[in-house]
């Protein structure tokens, strides 16, 4: 089965959507399709982002997490500081847990510090894609 990292923009997302392809991400991994990879941080900062700015929001969260199996990737120091030489130090545990956890790919909406950057696709050792991208490549492997 394929492991999936889900960075927390895409739990946002999903979360303040019904529809979408972040909402498909957790629908996939609801039906056991996919297999969902986390972070201690990402699973942190959904907790901490959604009581401050949307508290209607933590049941959807609390939902996800107590009805989907997932790995918790644990990126060691050494793999957190390699990957910050490519990306913001806040979103290198990120990368280094998607590399930790075996995932492929990594899917996030942080175009910013995360998408586009070749140098930290390698260093995951996975693909860093949007939710869409995602989708459209989880379906592509249901076809073949």
């Amino acid at each position: 089965m394929t492991r999936v990292f889900l960075d927390s923009s895409v739990f946002f997302s999903a979360a303040y959507s019904p529809r979408g392809h972040a909402r498909d991400l957790i629908m996939m991994a609801l039906r056991g399709g996919i297999d969902m990879v986390l972070s201690r941080i990402v699973i942190e900062e959904n907790r901490r982002n959604r009581a401050a700015s949307a508290p209607e929001q933590l049941p959807f969260l609390g939902f996800v997490l107590e009805s989907v199996s997932y790995e918790v990737a644990r990126p060691t120091k050494e793999e957190v500081l390699s990957a910050s030489k490519y990306t913001a130090l806040k979103d290198a545990p990120i990368a280094a847990a998607a590399k930790a956890g075996k995932a492929e790919p990594l899917a996030t909406l942080d175009r910013k510090h995360l998408l586009g950057s070749p140098e930290l696709k390698e260093l995951a050792g996975s693909d860093i894609v949007s939710p869409e991208e995602a989708v459209e490549k989880l379906r592509a492997r249901e076809g073949e």
